[in-house]
């Protein structure tokens, strides 16, 4: 696991586009624009197929229609008896090559792709309002962020979603989000997939929401006291969960 002794907040200034024209559910390729970072046919073909391996069968796509830059959908598992909750996993993130720091490239894959969990009665095709819409909005900006800022992002890394701090929609008081390990169907950590023979490899992180607070406290006491905080918490987005931090 790559760590950074010191964690940088990352402004999101992204121009996303959220509403319903942008995006809708499609099981077939239907892109009307040419991204800068595709993957290669083959390539896509295995991203689609660990995805299903780590996180089990899918049978939809959220489509994004317009990429300027990297083509990033999102994958939609559905909740099943086993794991009843949805997992959402961008698909296209990975094209992308991130700017790793020389000193750390044999610790930290340069291509990501990231993911969320979310309650069985979410409104996942809500995207015309914001309090759905919000975690699918925060995987693009994860996905986008490294091709903005020409940085990258891997395990302990922060960022808080919005430059003033404020909420990332009015049903969650969430300002931010930690990477994680992912975690698979079967309770595995996700491992990166070996997409070459010549070490081009995709990492999967997993999107935490934060509280204000905990944001902090992440800062000063790094991730490793964070995590502990959340020992007996789901990974499964909730977004009246307690704050851990809160006096």
């Amino acid at each position: 696991m790559a760590k950074r002794v010191s964690t940088i907040i990352i402004f999101i200034v992204v121009v996303l586009l959220t509403s319903a024209q942008t995006t809708q559910f499609m099981k077939e390729d239907n892109q009307e624009t040419i991204p800068q970072y595709s993957y290669t046919e083959k390539e896509l073909e295995k991203v689609s197929a660990y995805i299903e391996r780590q996180y089990g069968d899918y049978e939809e796509v959220m489509h994004e229609m317009v990429s300027p830059d990297i083509h990033c959908d999102i994958v939609l598992v559905s909740p099943t008896d086993l794991s009843p909750y949805y997992k959402l996993v961008t698909m296209g993130a990975g094209a992308y090559k991130m700017n790793i720091p020389k000193e750390l490239k044999s610790t930290i894959c340069d291509r990501a792709e990231y993911v969320i969990f979310l309650p069985k009665d979410w409104n996942i095709i809500g995207v015309d309002n914001e309090e759905n819409w919000w975690p699918m909005r925060m995987l693009k900006s994860a996905a986008r962020l490294t091709v903005d800022t020409d940085d990258y992002l891997c395990i302990t890394h922060s960022v808080q979603v919005e430059e003033d701090g404020s909420p990332v929609a009015k049903n969650t008081q969430f300002n931010s989000f930690v990477l994680m390990p992912s975690i698979g169907k079967e309770g595995q950590v996700v491992e990166p997939l070996k997409l070459s023979l010549f070490g081009k490899k995709v990492a999967f992180y997993q999107l935490f929401p934060l509280y204000p607070e905990e944001l902090k406290f992440k800062l000063e006491h790094g991730f490793d006291e964070l995590v502990e905080l959340f020992q007996e918490e789901s990974m499964v987005v909730n977004t009246h969960r307690k704050n851990y931090c809160k006096e």
